[in-house]
């Protein structure tokens, strides 16, 4: 039987007809955005719009990264035995600022202004082998 695909958290991201989106929210005054979603605007000075669901995504360019090279503690999934990995912050071309894995096959690939695009992919497995998946970014 083949795998089953669990997110590590529902309701952060979703698979699209146009490809993996993160769904956030933005603030209809100043045009904030938030990830996760929030239920009211936290940017001083603005006027309290409304926040609305948004999808962000797929694109963006990195802005700054860092190599993971020791085990991080609970929660964060992983499988054993652990293996060095690549993070980043990554601005969307939307507006969004967000972190998240870079799937490279070795960390020291990723640069900044590298070129990026949202993927879900797996970030470890539970014991029935089921794929925890998160949002992660791949180079474009």
């Amino acid at each position: 039987m083949p795998a089953k695909q669990i997110p590590v958290i529902d309701g952060l991201f979703k698979d699209t007809d146009a490809g993996p989106r993160l769904i956030g929210s933005r603030c209809s005054a100043c045009l904030t955005p938030y990830f996760p979603a929030s239920g009211m605007c936290h940017r001083p000075g603005c006027t309290g719009g409304s926040l609305e669901e948004t999808e962000f995504g797929p694109s963006g360019k990195v802005w700054s990264h860092v190599r993971q090279d020791f085990e991080p503690p609970p929660p964060v999934k992983y499988d054993s035995p652990f293996q060095s990995y690549a993070m980043a912050i990554v601005d969307l071309d939307d507006g969004l600022r967000v972190l998240g894995r870079v799937i490279v096959n070795d960390p020291s690939d990723v640069s900044v202004g590298m070129a990026v695009e949202l993927a879900i992919a797996p970030l470890a497995h539970d014991d029935e082998g089921n794929e925890i998946v998160c949002w992660q970014f791949r180079p474009v």
